[in-house]
């Protein structure tokens, strides 16, 4: 599932429109709409509000297996986020381009 399809998915669920999505994490109905057709990749800014927006992880939406509230998280993940956090912007979209590339090729 690529994750265009999984923030459709999550956004169907919720029974919300993309106008509704972009407004609230602040962007574009158009901006969002690219996301979930896969022609754009979300900032990883934008990834932070859609996971508080969808209550789910980051990892989630880029591909990973939800995770429980009560699910301990992995000290590789919080490592993970960590240096994340200590990208610039360009640097944090290369990394999560990366990833994804691994992800869609263990598929």
């Amino acid at each position: 599932m690529t994750m265009g399809d999984r923030l459709r998915e999550l956004r169907l669920r919720k029974n919300i429109s993309q106008e509704e999505v972009a407004r609230q994490i602040g962007i574009t109905r158009s901006a969002y709409s690219h996301y979930e057709i896969n022609n754009r990749q979300p900032v990883y800014e934008t990834l932070k509000k859609l996971a508080v927006l969808f209550n789910v992880s980051l990892d989630y939406i880029i591909g990973g297996e939800p995770v429980k509230p009560d699910t301990p998280v992995s000290p590789e993940a919080i490592e993970i986020i960590k240096i994340l956090n200590g990208m610039d912007q360009e640097r944090r979209k290369q990394s999560i381009d990366r990833m994804m590339a691994v992800l869609k090729q263990a598929d």
